[in-house]
């Protein structure tokens, strides 16, 4: 059996705080990736497009942002600690949510790739110009997100309001003693 890589998944629902808490996690050393579906929207925008236009076959971006999630995994570095702003398995939550078929990507999932997984709490909604979902539809993602890790019988732990400092020091409590950042 292959060992789990030394990875962690910063999840949760649409204004979490994941960004800030990934960039945090940057500054301190620690190999980051960014969220790749805001990464395709921003990009898509500066070609001109409206989140609406982006936005409007969900299946062909949830996909898109699928394929992206595992294209960039080949190539993390599977020796470092590296901390993802939402894994493979946020996917599930999100074709679920769209009534898209999950079994697209389960396939993908049979594999355990995280060591463990951290849900931040939901901070005070606000929308910023990318996100689509309102407040209640972001609550439904944070419980999706929480059962679908579960259900794949990853560690998840739970990660409540608090200064970023502090959700760090959390997480960073968590991880795999002796595991430092890059260098």
């Amino acid at each position: 059996m292959e060992e789990i890589p030394n990875w962690y998944v910063i999840t949760g629902a649409p204004c979490s705080g994941k960004s800030t808490t990934i960039q945090y996690l940057k500054k301190l050393g620690f190999y980051i990736v960014e969220e790749i579906a805001r990464e395709i929207i921003v990009g898509e925008l500066r070609k001109g497009k409206t989140i609406e236009e982006i936005r409007l076959n969900e299946k062909e971006f949830q996909r898109e942002v699928l394929e992206k999630k595992l294209d960039v995994e080949k190539r993390v570095p599977r020796d470092r600690v590296v901390f993802f702003d939402r894994g493979v398995e946020d996917s599930l939550a999100y074709y679920e949510l769209y009534g898209l078929d999950v079994n697209e990507v389960l396939e993908y999932c049979k594999v355990k790739r995280y060591r463990k997984i951290f849900l931040l709490e939901m901070l005070p909604y606000r929308k910023d110009g990318i996100r689509v979902e309102d407040e209640s539809t972001a609550k439904r993602i944070e419980r999706l997100l929480e059962k679908w890790y579960r259900t794949l019988n990853y560690d998840v732990i739970f990660v409540p309001v608090a200064p970023v400092e502090e959700r760090v020091r959390i997480i960073l409590s968590h991880v795999e003693k002796g595991l430092k950042p890059i260098e």
